[in-house]
This record gives C-alpha cells, structure tokens and sequence, in this order.
C-alpha cells in the first residue's frame, strides 16, 4: 500500500525533530501528512522509534511546519495522515497508518 495521494512537501530539514534518540536511529522513520490552509498536503519526515505515540509523530511535524513558515496548517490531530517507513526496506515500507477526521 502506497502513502495517500495529493499535494506534497518534504521537510528540507529531515532532522527537524530535535530528540536525542533520533541521532541514534537516523533510518528509522515515519511520514507525517499535515493539511495547510493553503489546500496542500505537507508530509514530514520524523525520526523515531517504532513504538513512537502518533501524538508525539504529530506534533514533531506540526513544530518543523510551524518552524519552517509554511502555510498555516490544522492542529486537528484527526487530520493528519501517519504512515511508518521504517529502515526504508523490508515490509515495514508498505504498513499505512491513516488518521482522518
């Protein structure tokens, strides 16, 4: 299963989150999908652990957005799309996590 359609952005900063264990697991990622009031989607790498809250994905990208001064983006949590990438190989790559409102 592939990421959802639609308008898309990928942080120019990948280490945007600034936790320490992202340092340490620098290919073990998720997707963040956010919706912006100007109709895009804008989808960010986050850098986390596979047991990561997708309240804590969330916020990860909507702080890189905020930081990044892009279009204002919904702070609706049920908006957002959430899909684990993993290492990049392997089956973990088609696991789709989708949150919608």
């Amino acid at each position: 299963m592939s990421p959802p359609r639609g308008a898309r952005r990928l942080a120019s900063r990948p280490f945007c989150n600034h936790d320490p264990l992202s340092a340490r697991l620098p290919n073990v990622f998720w997707m963040v999908g956010l919706l912006a009031l100007d109709g895009r989607q804008y989808v960010y790498r986050v850098y986390a652990p596979r047991e990561a809250l997708p309240a804590d994905l969330f916020w990860a990208a909507f702080h890189c957005h905020e930081e990044d001064g892009a279009p204002r983006a919904s702070d609706s949590f049920d908006a957002a799309e959430i899909w684990w990438i993993g290492d990049g190989a392997g089956p973990t790559t088609a696991e789709l996590t989708v949150h919608r409102s």
